[in-house]
């Protein structure tokens, strides 16, 4: 009887599993379907294969400068999540490491701008950004993002589970403090590293809203600014929509299936 329960909870678990991963893939799935078929098509609801995947390729192509896209989006990405890796990573060691008087109020306050949503803060970003000279740049997008609260949070908890003896070791060797953490506390910690540059780089990548507002010409737009603007046409391609999307999410699946095993030793290192 023991048995038969569990192999009908067993059934109803996997099935349920199994639901929840089919709405989750469908999307993605009948994105890769819509950009076979035609505008009309879509529209009608097709859930099929279509003959239109070249003819949609091609609007996209000629409606965008994709090698241009491309590069905005890469350099934007890549620069807020090296710039945003060092910034974290130095403050989430310092935090852990060096002990101070007012530490924990520093580290509170910053943890209290969590709690401020990005709609507050858009119009004193513009003004600052545009007395800077700023706007319509890259720079305008990249720095924002370097402070984040929440990589500093992530990089403290996870310095906490960092082995003192190691530290204690290479003092005692004669370390400097920025030896002990180039040489011993990053690649001790490259597992969360690489689970911090998955998410920086997926948010920086996916980034829309402050983006839409401080880049104003198409010399400067990234490739999620331009999935936008063909989907809000007067008469919007929907073949050409899909493809597009397709193409701005490939770049992040890849970053995730490439370093995924990394980011799991991450998440949970980060937590022990």
């Amino acid at each position: 009887m023991d048995r038969l329960t569990r192999a009908i909870a067993a059934f109803f678990t996997y099935a349920f599993l199994g639901i929840m991963a089919f709405l989750s893939v469908f999307p993605f799935i009948w994105m890769i379907l819509g950009a076979t078929n035609t505008s009309i098509d879509i529209i009608k609801g097709k859930v099929g294969i279509g003959t239109s995947l070249f003819d949609n390729v091609r609007a996209f192509a000629a409606a965008v400068d994709v090698p241009l896209v491309f590069w905005n989006s890469i350099k934007i990405a890549l620069i807020s999540t090296a710039l945003t890796l060092i910034v974290a990573s130095l403050a989430g060691y310092g935090f852990e490491v060096f002990r101070s008087k007012y530490r924990e109020r520093v580290y509170s306050a910053i943890l209290l701008t969590l709690m401020v949503p990005f709609a507050a803060l858009m119009i004193p970003l513009f003004v600052m950004m545009g007395k800077l000279g700023l706007i319509n740049s890259h720079w305008a997008v990249i720095l924002p993002t370097i402070g984040s609260a929440f990589v500093i949070f992530y990089f403290r908890q996870s310095t906490k589970a960092f082995p003192s003896e190691l530290r204690d070791a290479a003092r005692v060797d004669g370390l400097k403090e920025w030896q002990i953490f180039l040489l011993i506390y990053v690649p001790v910690m490259r597992s969360t590293y690489a689970a911090a540059f998955i998410i920086v780089f997926m948010a920086a990548w996916n980034n829309y809203l402050w983006p839409l507002i401080v880049l104003q010409s198409n010399d400067t737009k990234t490739i999620t600014l331009v999935v936008s603007s063909i989907a809000s046409a007067y008469y919007p391609d929907f073949g050409a929509v899909m493809v597009s999307a397709i193409l701005a999410t490939l770049p992040t699946l890849i970053v995730f299936f490439v370093m995924q095993r990394q980011f799991v030793q991450g998440m949970i290192g980060s937590v022990k």
